[in-house]
């Protein structure tokens, strides 16, 4: 007597892949933007990590840095653009902005709030 063998059909098991399938195709576009929004959150913080950079600068030297490279407490993450436009002793304006980003963030002294954002492109 031969004993009953258990199992999934192979029916059951197209059906558990499909389900995945249409999971994975409803997920993987929303992945993308999750991407994007972890990009931007970095230009973000590097943005406000420069402007505090920025302060500490100019507390020591009574004028803003015209370069990042004038600032050596700040480094700014893999991948972000970060710009300084325009500096002197009373005002800077900086930009930051990643290629994989959504948007670019500026951030102007002069302004309120200092920061802002836009669409890239």
């Amino acid at each position: 007597m031969r004993k009953k063998e258990r199992g999934f059909s192979l029916f059951e098991l197209l059906v558990v892949i499909a389900i995945i399938g249409v999971l994975a195709a409803a997920a993987i576009p929303r992945f993308a933007d999750f991407r994007a929004a972890a990009y931007d959150s970095r230009s973000e913080q590097d943005l406000r990590n420069l402007a505090s950079a920025q302060e500490l600068y100019r507390a020591a030297n009574e004028t803003y840095a015209t370069d990042v490279g004038q600032l050596p407490s700040f480094k700014p993450s893999e991948g972000v653009d970060i710009t300084i436009d325009s500096a002197d002793n009373a005002a800077f304006h900086a930009s930051a902005s990643h290629p994989s980003g959504h948007n670019t963030y500026t951030w102007d002294t002069e302004a309120q709030p200092a920061l802002s954002s836009a669409p890239q492109g």
